[in-house]
């Protein structure tokens, strides 16, 4: 709520300022009609978080791109055919770019108004300069607005939890009493009332996200008392102490990340140690249970530890790098990252792919339909298609419909008041500041239709000010409008219909399959001597980038969800395990290489690993809807007993390692128990 009236304050006071400028003070329709339309795309369409100076940066970087796209849509304005085909390239190019750069991705919708505006009022490259004045006051305007009016807090709500969990669960870490499941359970809350979730995010906040379900894998591994083995509850000990370095860090990322780094270093010293003490505790593996929790949660910790470090590096990066999509120095080159980030979605099951292809085609085709049709203003075409194009046809009806009345009822209520006020275009200049407001705050405090109404009599007292035409010019608008939301629709039908909540289904089965695979990949290669699992480890990245976009765009999506959000998320969190197994395992092993397991312990690991994923496998075909959900695997004590005899005559590190792993495969087979239910309720929905 705070941010919408804090943007559409700053709309209200900036946008009549400019148009009046370029209107009554300089005397150009064009400057007026680009100041106008320029600092509503800037103000009220995006609102950049961070730092101030982050903030100004991405601003000033929003309106220089924004001038380019203005050059750019001018030119090809003259030509249908070139209108048509730029809106498409430009949009698709605007929309996937989001995968690559989160400070791109937060700017979609500002990117593309200024580039619509231009490619839909035709007009000769002498023009150019006008609109780029216009452009220009706008985005003056703008960068003074962000930095002075009402600046945006900079901490982030959503990490203000994280910090509160992270310190919670470093208290239970260390045996005090502690509200370590409750302040999860906040982050979770305030995480998914977080409004820009589904937007782009910043490098540092899609690690601080992360955290978000690693800290509530965590709390779902930490014992309720410490291990009484004293090489486990040193282990605990020393993984409280990251936890709460991570939290000093992520509290003031600018500080150096020394403290946390001696931290991961104690704890990776005392895993050691714990290994050593477990290595005589044999040859009796079920003693071993202590150990592998301590061993098992310490590694999440040490992940958790990473992201707090990559979101503290990610806010040290200069604004450049951060436009670009860089990632902190040490990670992987820029053009590996973009290419990693975009590579996970060039599949036709990737909503984003889907999302970016749709909108393409549905922008290209408004301004084909309205170039050909001769409208009066094809802007609000286009505008009319992007506002009501969702991610499903269904979805996009509803948008259809309540776009419709709110333009018919901002009509009607603009039409009442043009009439009355007639010729005073003094009343009109009075009226416009809280237009402008009201349709800031509709969509977010009222509805989508609310908003639709007020930006209807905004565009009504606008070109009244250019010039009086009247209530006329507001059917004008309900007929283009109605133009814009017919393309959404078709172009919904056609492309894609089924939506968010049939696409997370199948990112969900994709990522439960890919990750199953990764883990049973990981035991093969320390049990068996074999390769390591690159190809696998990858391709679970990939699936889990690919769920975590489609889990958003499906809390993104208008109307009601079908799913029961808390079910979802524990699906969602599942893959986290699976994937954090995986990595557990790979980790186990690395330094060891060819020196792994011998054969017949081996073998036996390498067996467990393939019926989980056979499992896993099944499981995941209940997700697309194709069977029903398995039945979780019973604890099978043969299996146990076999690896157990298989271990006589190893080495006592390799015996642990070996114990460890056969433990994450049984995590991986408890895991199955939390989540049959879920997917039983995601497959009748």
């Amino acid at each position: 709520m705070l941010s919408a009236l804090r943007r559409a304050t700053r709309t209200a006071i900036v946008m009549p300022a400019m148009f009046a400028l370029g209107k009554q003070v300089i005397g150009n329709p064009t400057v007026a009609t680009f100041a106008a339309f320029g600092s509503f795309a800037m103000l009220l369409l995006v609102d950049f978080a961070g730092p101030m100076r982050s903030r100004l940066q991405a601003q000033a970087a929003l309106a220089l791109t924004g001038a380019v796209f203005v050059c750019f849509g001018t030119l090809a304005s003259q030509t249908t055919w070139l209108a048509a085909l730029a809106m498409a390239v430009v949009a698709f190019g605007v929309l996937f770019a989001g995968v690559v750069s989160s400070v791109l991705a937060a700017a979609t919708t500002s990117l593309l108004v200024a580039f619509t505006l231009p490619v839909t009022l035709p007009g000769p490259a002498s023009s150019i300069p006008d609109r780029l004045a216009g452009w220009g006051l706008a985005s003056g305007g703008a960068l003074l607005a962000v930095a002075l009016l009402w600046p945006a807090p900079a901490r982030d709500p959503v990490r203000s939890a994280a910090i509160r969990a992270c310190r919670a669960l470093a208290t239970r870490l260390r045996g005090a009493a502690s509200e370590a499941g409750e302040a999860v359970k906040a982050l979770h809350d305030v995480f998914f009332a977080t409004p820009y979730r589904p937007t782009g995010l910043s490098t540092a906040a899609r690690s601080v996200v992360r955290l978000v379900d690693e800290l509530k894998w965590l709390d779902s591994i930490v014992p309720a008392d410490v291990p009484a083995a004293r090489g486990a509850g040193t282990v605990c000990g020393a993984a409280a102490a990251v936890l709460e370095r991570g939290a000093d860090l992520l509290d003031a990322p600018a500080l150096p990340p020394d403290g946390l780094h001696r931290a991961l270093e104690e704890l990776r010293a005392r895993l050691a140690e714990l290994e050593r003490e477990a290595m005589r505790m044999l040859p009796a593996p079920s003693s071993l249970d202590p150990t592998f929790r301590a061993h098992e949660l310490s590694y999440v910790v040490s992940q958790i530890a990473g992201n707090i470090d990559l979101a503290a590096a990610a806010e040290r990066r200069s604004w450049l790098e951060q436009l670009l999509g860089r990632r902190p120095s040490g990670l992987t080159s820029p053009l590996s990252a973009a290419h990693e980030r975009a590579g996970a979605h060039v599949e036709r099951s990737s909503l984003w792919l889907q999302n970016s292809v749709r909108g393409a085609v549905a922008l290209g085709l408004a301004v084909l339909v309205a170039d050909l049709s001769n409208v009066q203003h094809a802007f609000w075409v286009v505008l009319g298609t992007l506002s009501v194009l969702r991610s499903n046809a269904l979805s996009t009806g509803q948008g259809v419909l309540q776009g419709v009345l709110g333009t018919l009822a901002g009509f009607v209520v603009g039409a009442v008041l043009v009439s009355l006020i007639g010729t005073n275009t003094a009343l009109l200049w009075v009226l416009l500041p809280p237009a402008v407001l009201f349709a800031g705050l509709a969509p977010a405090t009222i509805s989508f239709a609310a908003g639709q109404a007020a930006f209807t009599l905004v565009l009504l007292i606008l070109f009244n000010l250019l010039a009086l035409q009247g209530w006329e010019v507001g059917l004008v608008r309900i007929e283009d409008v109605l133009l814009g939301c017919a393309v959404s629709l078709l172009v919904g039908l056609l492309f894609w219909p089924r939506g968010a909540s049939t696409a997370l289904g199948r990112a969900l089965s994709a990522a439960y399959v890919d990750s199953a695979a990764y883990l049973a990949a990981a035991v093969r290669f320390g049990a068996l001597r074999g390769a390591p699992p690159s190809a696998e480890a990858a391709r679970a990245a990939a699936a889990s980038r690919r769920l975590d976009d489609t889990f958003r765009s499906y809390l993104a999506e208008r109307g009601a969800k079908p799913l029961p959000l808390a079910d979802v998320t524990s699906l969602v969190t599942g893959v986290v395990g699976l994937r954090l197994a995986g990595d557990a395992v790979l980790d186990l092993w690395r330094e060891r290489g060819s020196d792994g397991a011998a054969d017949p312990a081996g073998r036996e690991l390498a067996a467990s690993g393939e019926r989980m994923a056979v499992w896993y496998d099944g499981f995941a075909a209940s997700l697309d809807g194709d069977r029903p959900v398995p039945e979780p695997v019973t604890r099978d004590e043969l299996a146990e007993r076999r690896l157990v005899d298989a271990l006589d005559g190893e080495a006592g590190d390799t015996a642990v390692r070996l114990i460890w792993t056969g433990d994450h495969l049984d995590a991986a087979r408890r895991l199955q128990a939390t989540l049959a239910g879920p997917a039983r309720t995601l497959s009748g929905a």
